[in-house]
């Protein structure tokens, strides 16, 4: 999915999205699922993923090494795993005790491939049991940060200090290491936290390296990486770029292609990725609902356009969604009936443009998107749970019948903006928010209307200018304004009393989206922020701050 389809402000546990799109979208030249047969020119670490919390962050960390990486589930067959031609494997933590009945297992035959492997957490204890070791429950479990005893330096621990801070999440321990593994690592609960047999290239640890509380993880993981698998760093941004472009051009050849452009990081990189392949073949169709926040169509229209030379129609359809939302106060709703216009608005523009095309003795034979690795990952998921609906625009329409292109299929979103970077893109929209495809219409709760636009959008450019000037912008993952539209509160303004609208001060720091935590803003800022709303802002009187972590609750407000 491209942003303008979907939110890039909560990744919810989700089922496949009712938006991806369907099979007539995906022939002819849908590129094949990354990794099919691992990554041409490129060493590639599998991430065998038992069900962790982070296994996408362990496959970021990889790349952050310079190597390649993917997800793959655990049962996937060992066959399966030697065919994808690996370099090496990286077993995740999980939920689960693996002497629990219907626990995930690894098959024994893995560690007999002569593959290098490492085991974190869960996939520590995986490998302990499969080779003859011991796991038990000792009833004194670990979590948070620990210090950590290296008692061998080995390959992993190699110039590392003998004493640091590590994040440990368990309950069950390694009480022995299997035969042939050296212990090299304790804590004070956990005598074996640490093993490796060098001659067979399988390690073993029980903390968490991809964690930043874990102080020398990344050094951890790329020990592994560089000196226990002999990977080599070759997964640069340079590289990166230069095989993206090559790939679009052996894809598409002299076809023409269509993007829908949203401002937004995914679809802004996706489409100069493709601009830079095919120059002027391609053609941007941004559809403007309205919903958007203050100067941001001034800025696709004018920066984007500028940065690459790309050929950009802008539909302007704000009174189209005014009306169709007029009424409407439930979050479902207003989503459906955004995707709903969205669809009609881009199938109109599409037409005309393939009129055109036709006219000139051509056609348009794909669509470009901004599918991410995570929308990947997500989607192939059969065992997500659905929160609410995702913040989608709305999936496109199965007559569609355009070739997928996906020039960001492999990438994570850091990965994204350092390739939107090394493509001269403006930093405003390099490093843009992540922002709902709905837009600001699910921040407003009750009904939309133009003058609720206007509340909400004042109020956030306020935020959104007031952590700029306070240098936090890049810290935060995400800040914004909510309106409490269907809800009143008495106020005292210029010695008269007012009857206004709350407004919801929101701001989260995550790497991921998957999970968040309230922004600890200095009180000054938010004094700063509150005084400009309520004295800026018609209709409103009244600013909270939000201090709920996602979970429970989640980024967004709908």
């Amino acid at each position: 999915m491209s942003d303008m389809q979907r939110s890039d402000a909560d990744h919810d546990v989700q089922s496949p999205d009712p938006g991806q799109p369907s099979a007539a979208l995906t022939t002819p030249g849908t590129p094949p699922a990354p990794g099919a047969a691992g990554h041409p020119g490129y060493d590639t670490v599998l991430v065998i993923d038992f069900g962790a919390q982070y296994a996408q962050l362990i496959a970021r960390r990889i790349r952050e090494c310079h190597v390649y990486s993917e997800i793959v589930p655990w049962d996937m067959p060992v066959e399966e795993i030697l065919a994808r031609r690996p370099s090496a494997l990286i077993l995740s933590g999980g939920p689960k005790s693996v002497y629990s009945p219907g626990a995930p297992r690894v098959d024994p035959a893995l560690f007999a491939t002569g593959l290098p492997v490492l085991g974190i957490c869960y996939g520590h204890q995986v490998m302990a049991q499969a080779l003859a070791g011991a796991v038990a429950r000792t009833g004194t479990a670990e979590y948070g940060a620990t210090r950590l005893s290296v008692i061998e330096s080995g390959v992993l621990f190699a110039g590392l200090p003998v004493a640091q801070q590590v994040w440990m999440s368990h309950g069950d321990s390694v009480t022995d290491a299997p035969p042939g593994f050296r212990v090299t690592a304790t804590t004070p609960s956990t005598p074996v936290a640490a093993f490796e047999d060098p001659s067979r290239r399988l390690y073993g640890v029980q903390f968490h390296p991809e964690v930043l509380h874990s102080e020398y993880g990344l050094d951890v993981l790329r020990r592994f990486l560089l000196t226990g698998a002999g990977c080599r760093p070759t997964w640069t941004m340079v590289n990166i770029v230069d095989e993206a472009v090559a790939a679009v051009r052996a894809q598409v050849g002299t076809s023409r292609l269509i993007c829908g452009l949203s401002g937004g990081v995914d679809s802004a990189v996706a489409a100069a990725v493709v601009h830079r392949a095919v120059g002027d073949a391609l053609t941007c169709v941004f559809v403007d609902h309205g919903l958007l926040r203050a100067g941001e169509a001034e800025q696709v229209e004018r920066d984007f356009v500028a940065s690459t030379g790309v050929e950009l129609v802008h539909v302007k359809a704000a009174d189209r969604f005014a009306a169709a939302l007029a009424g409407v106060t439930d979050p479902e709703r207003k989503r459906k009936i955004i995707g709903r216009e969205f669809i009609r608005v881009f199938e109109e523009a599409a037409r005309d443009l393939e009129a055109r095309a036709e006219a000139e003795g051509a056609t348009i034979d794909y669509l470009v998107q901004g599918t991410l690795y995570p929308d990947v990952i997500e989607s192939g998921s059969p065992t997500a749970a659905k929160i609410k609906s995702h913040h989608n625009v709305g999936g496109l329409p199965e007559d569609l019948q355009f070739g997928l292109v996906e020039p960001l299929r492999t990438l994570f979103k850091d990965e994204v903006r350092r390739l939107g970077e090394e493509l001269g893109l403006p930093e405003d929209i390099v490093w843009r928010q992540p922002f709902p495809g709905p837009g600001l219409a699910v921040r407003i709760i009750g009904e939309v209307t133009p003058e609720r636009l206007d509340v909400v959008r004042a109020a956030d450019a306020v935020v959104r200018e007031e952590i700029r000037r306070a240098g936090l912008d890049r810290e935060i993952w995400q800040v914004f304004a909510v309106l409490l539209g269907d809800v009143r509160s008495v106020g005292v303004q210029g010695d008269e009393r007012t009857y206004g609208h709350p407004v919801v001060l929101r701001a989260v720091t995550s790497e991921d989206a998957m999970t968040a935590d309230w922004a600890r803003l200095p009180y000054d800022l938010m004094e700063r922020i509150s005084n400009r709303i309520v004295n800026e802002v018609a209709q409103v009187n009244r600013v909270v701050y939000d201090i709920t972590s996602k979970p429970p609750g989640t980024i967004e407000w709908e």
